[in-house]
């Protein structure tokens, strides 16, 4: 939602690219889930984790280029903030 915001001009630019590493994060949280052991489960959550960190790096761009209005980058980033704790417990502090 928040990239259907942004100029039309940033459609094959950063628009695309924070779809690419938006759908990035789960979809290799639910590849992870389907495989069989836990290095290769542990290994896409790491994954994810660094789709979730590229993805802040953009919004922080995206903002910082003012490409709409500043509440609505306040309101995705609280979001990817919880998304980038989850994974980092699920990587970094073995609880998977």
């Amino acid at each position: 939602r928040l990239t259907a915001r942004f100029p039309l001009s940033e459609r094959f630019g950063i628009v695309s690219q924070m779809r690419r590493a938006a759908v990035s994060i789960p979809s290799n949280i639910a590849e992870g889930y389907g495989r069989r052991s836990h290095n290769e489960y542990k290994q896409f959550y790491a994954i994810s984790y660094g789709s979730s960190l590229e993805l802040e790096t953009q919004l922080i761009i995206a903002r910082n280029l003012n490409l709409t209005a500043q509440q609505y980058f306040t309101a995705a980033a609280n979001l990817l903030t919880e998304v980038i704790k989850m994974l980092y417990v699920m990587v970094f502090k073995n609880r998977i």
